[in-house]
């Protein structure tokens, strides 16, 4: 069974069984998102800084309610 990723409500980081989140120590998580990015470089990527991303990772491009 696979079990479906959480994104962290404050900085959008998913995840799948933490408890606190890796990146920003929040602990509210939603099942409800849209979009996937993967940033390995967020010096480099206009897209993470568009989005205040600044740890490597996989984000949530949008949230759910």
């Amino acid at each position: 069974m696979v079990k479906k990723e959480k994104a962290c409500r404050t900085c959008k980081r998913l995840a799948t069984d933490e408890k606190t989140c890796a990146t920003c120590g929040g602990n509210k998580f939603t099942p409800l998102w849209k979009g996937r990015i993967i940033i390995i470089n967020p010096d480099k990527s206009e897209v993470a800084k568009k989005m205040g991303i600044t740890t490597p990772g996989r984000y949530a491009l949008q949230l759910g309610r």
